[in-house]
């Protein structure tokens, strides 16, 4: 059995002139042998991972694992952060992205080959059960080699589907932005729902939303109370303006 805290909430949004947010979600789980992090976000939420990790008396030496859905800089390079740590990919995953050159993509090709080099990475595929209750799913399409990993707690499965499904605009359009593959994101959509849907209670957890079960309808419900906001300095001192994305959210829908 799992004790789940999610420490950063992803967000469905991104920059109209400053390219992707990168505001993906991480979460820890804890058992008796195992203290494990799903993806470890980017370089921008390195002082907020560190703060969460201390509030659950977690010390970045004490993580036993870290499990990457895929090799996104926004998902991966913070596996550097937890030395101890075994950290799992998917097989296909990471020899598709250490073949890649560098390019103006969401690969961060030096971390890229750090993974692929160093001997505590140990590489997955569909079916693998690699760590207690936990089972790898091939979800290709965003990238070719994405996992979705199914947790089989007794109490509460969770499911975490990493960009294969970003947010719940994607889970419910049957739609997925940002893919290498529309097809197989498409079918990958598919068998996320099939999961979902296996037992009831399941927490779905999105690469960049927040944790959803579903209702006695079948619908998608949040679980939790969504923040994000940013402070920018406009004015002529040091009082910053806060701007409320989550209000931001609702304010209206814009072609982009």
């Amino acid at each position: 059995m799992y004790q789940i805290d999610i420490l950063i909430q992803g967000y469905p949004g991104r920059a109209v002139c400053h390219g992707g947010l990168g505001w993906s979600t991480s979460t820890l789980l804890r058992s008796a042998n195992h203290k494990i992090l799903v993806d470890v976000g980017a370089f921008g939420v390195r002082h907020q991972l560190a703060r969460h990790l201390d509030a659950c008396g977690v010390a970045p030496a004490d993580i036993t694992d870290v499990v990457l859905t895929h090799a996104h800089y926004d998902h991966a390079v913070n596996f550097t952060l937890f030395p101890n740590a075994t950290v799992w990919i998917g097989q296909h995953e990471l020899e598709w992205a250490a073949a890649q050159p560098p390019g103006f993509n969401p690969l961060p090709e030096l971390y890229v080959q750090e993974l692929n080099r160093q001997a505590r990475v140990r590489r997955i595929g569909d079916g693998d059960t690699f760590l207690p209750g936990i089972t790898a799913l091939a979800s290709p399409g965003h990238t070719p080699g994405h996992l979705l990993f199914y947790v089989d707690d007794p109490r509460q499965a969770v499911l975490f589907t990493g960009d294969a499904a970003k947010n719940r605009a994607e889970l419910l359009s049957g739609q997925v932005a940002d893919t290498a593959d529309a097809a197989a994101s498409h079918a990958s959509l598919q068998r996320i729902w099939a999961w979902w849907r296996k037992r009831p209670g399941t927490l779905l957890v999105p690469g960049h939303d927040l944790g959803m079960t579903l209702d006695d309808t079948g619908a998608p419900r949040y679980v939790g109370e969504r923040r994000a906001a940013i402070n920018a300095w406009l004015g002529e001192d040091l009082q910053p303006t806060r701007i409320d994305l989550c209000c931001a959210a609702m304010a209206g829908r814009h072609e982009v």
